[in-house]
């Protein structure tokens, strides 16, 4: 929000530099000032001196730095925008009167309401493949810290300035799906789904797992219809369009409930006969080798590439000709980049598919993709139930969503009821809903990706620690005050009167934000806003008990209301980014 003065001065700075036959950088680098009575941003000029150091022998870089700084200083005055300039130990530093800070901050804030800390349209497009669940499967809380962290990071880098392309990749061909049907066939023929039909086709495949485990005669039947599957016979195929909707169906359930959409939806099927093409031109051109029909066709990536033990072997068929996924994942990797001319391409995808990840994207590279470089692997760790038992569709140590959404909200609504029981059962049912939803979104984006999470009710539903209900009760308590006062906002206003010290906090962490979501986006990290937001709303909380609004004297109360709202509009930002709503009470 202090941009322009920033930029001003940096032309200066670098027509100084250039003025006096210094090299200059293509750009400077600022860092804010850490508040201590009025607020700051500082550049260094050491880098400029190390350079001067390389022309002149014996120059004394920290000396050479505090000479530039201090001539710039005396060069360029004071600014438009700065109250107070100096150089100190090679620094150059410039403070903002406190009071004109805050009134642009929360001018800011109040102006761009919704908008506030959105970037400038880059004109960069970035695809983000998340969420690639398998039809025929349970969908469960494993699962949803893929979708959540997918839809954070979509939300973060559009909202960033980015072109974002949302793509689900979902696997709907496979072993999985054939044991499936084998199952329906045996067992279930004629059956259809009921409303939940997530559920019906998880305890399905659960049953059919358990059988083909148990019965060797299973595994037979199993492989003779895989190859039925195979030569596309005509009632197998119908069966699987079929059934593969109802899986699709109860997807859409919980994507609507999580409120997560997609621009494209690729399928495993609309790949695999590219895949196997793109396989066979790798043969002909000495990339992959064919050891069929004893071994499988694979692509020997150290040897390729002159190295020992880095990349191993890409294994890309198997013998009998079926696919994998990196038969798949290869020709879907350069769809991606043909059909949208992406810039980037971000894959949301377990940790403990990393190695693999990488041997893609070096055989991308050794098939001539200078893109191959820009293909992300975000990854993300597993989520167990309290006891450290690891999540599964086979067995029965998963929670469904329903389950989980369930549980949740009669945990919330208990707590709505003792708050505000005079609302109707609907009002207290949508409250109840946000809040369990949000416990749930913000217990996945409040642990760095990377790091396994335990889920724990009592942690998730926390109205008192790090977690999204006691943000979203911040954001209700700020409403609360500014319901008071019939939502009509006094106009600008410069606090002339001595800031309380939380009250300075508040307005710092408030003005961060569009730098934290920035960061966010380059980083691909929403815990850096989910951690903001629970600052944001620690100080608010702090504020509220030691700053009186409404009972202070003019013009405390009205720039304090002003603070509110900028605060409340703060923390309903980042909630948003993170997919989390904030209600108006609670």
């Amino acid at each position: 929000m202090f941009n322009n003065e920033q930029n001003v001065t940096e032309n200066l700075i670098l027509g100084y530099l250039e003025e006096n036959g210094f090299e200059k950088p293509a750009a400077l680098e600022w860092k804010r000032i850490p508040f201590s009575g009025e607020w700051g941003i500082s550049t260094s000029l050491f880098k400029t001196a190390a350079l001067e150091s390389k022309k002149t022998k014996g120059v004394n870089v920290k000396q050479k730095a505090q000479e530039i700084a201090s001539g710039i200083r005396d060069c360029i005055g004071l600014p438009e925008g700065f109250s107070r300039i100096e150089a100190v130990n090679g620094y150059l530093n410039l403070y903002f009167s406190a009071s004109e800070y805050t009134q642009r901050v929360v001018d800011t804030v109040l102006t761009q309401t919704v908008e506030f800390g959105r970037g400038e349209r880059t004109g960069e497009k970035v695809m983000v493949e998340f969420s690639q669940p398998n039809t025929h499967k349970a969908f469960h809380v494993g699962h949803l810290r893929n979708v959540i962290l997918g839809n954070a990071v979509c939300n973060i880098l559009d909202f960033a300035g980015y072109d974002v392309v949302r793509a689900n990749y979902i696997g709907d061909i496979g072993l999985h799906v054939i044991k499936w049907l084998w199952n329906y066939i045996t067992l279930h023929d004629g059956e259809t789904p009921g409303e939940d039909k997530t559920r019906w086709m998880g305890d399905i495949y659960s049953e059919a797992d358990r059988r083909f485990s148990e019965s060797e005669q299973a595994e037979v039947e199993v492989r003779q219809l895989f190859s039925r599957w195979d030569q596309r016979e005509e009632e197998i195929v119908e069966l699987w369009r079929k059934t593969r909707g109802w899986s699709l169906e109860g997807f859409n359930q919980i994507y609507e409930l999580l409120d997560v959409r997609f621009d494209r939806i690729y399928f495993e099927s609309e790949v695999e006969d590219s895949g196997k093409e793109l396989i066979e031109e790798l043969i002909s051109k000495g990339i992959a080798r064919d050891e069929r029909p004893d071994e499988a066709v694979i692509v020997p990536l150290d040897e390729l590439l002159g190295l020992e033990d880095n990349f191993k072997v890409l294994v890309v068929l198997r013998s009998d000709g079926t696919s994998l996924y990196a038969t798949k994942d290869l020709s879907l990797a350069i769809n991606k980049f043909n059909e949208y001319d992406i810039k980037r391409s971000i894959y949301v995808i377990d940790v403990r598919q990393s190695f693999y990840m990488q041997q893609i994207y070096k055989t991308l590279e050794i098939m001539g993709y200078s893109w191959a470089k820009d293909c992300y692997h975000l990854a993300y760790e597993i989520v167990n139930l309290p006891g450290n038992v690891t999540m599964s569709s086979r067995d029965g140590t998963v929670v469904l969503l329903d389950d989980l959404i369930q549980e949740a909200t009669d945990r919330a609504k208990t707590i709505v009821e003792t708050k505000n029981p005079e609302l109707d059962v609907e009002k207290k049912n949508d409250i109840a809903l946000s809040v369990a939803l949000g416990a749930l979104k913000y217990s996945m984006l409040s642990r760095d990706n990377t790091k396994i999470v335990t889920f724990d009710w009592d942690r998730a539903l926390d109205y008192n620690g790090q977690a999204a209900p006691y943000i979203q009760y911040a954001s209700v308590r700020a409403n609360s005050i500014l319901r008071k006062v019939g939502m009509d906002i006094p106009g600008s206003i410069r606090p002339e009167y001595e800031l309380k010290k939380v009250e300075i906090e508040l307005i710092d962490l408030i003005s961060m934000t569009p730098n934290i979501i920035e960061r966010s986006a380059r980083e691909y990290k929403p815990l850096l806003i989910a951690n903001h937001s629970f600052d944001l709303a620690k100080t608010f909380n702090d504020f509220y008990m030691q700053c009186p609004v409404l009972k202070a004297e003019e013009p405390i109360r009205s720039s304090r209301l002003r603070l509110v709202a900028a605060a409340r509009q703060a923390m309903e930002n980042c909630l948003r980014l993170l997919g989390i709503k904030a209600p108006d009470i609670m």
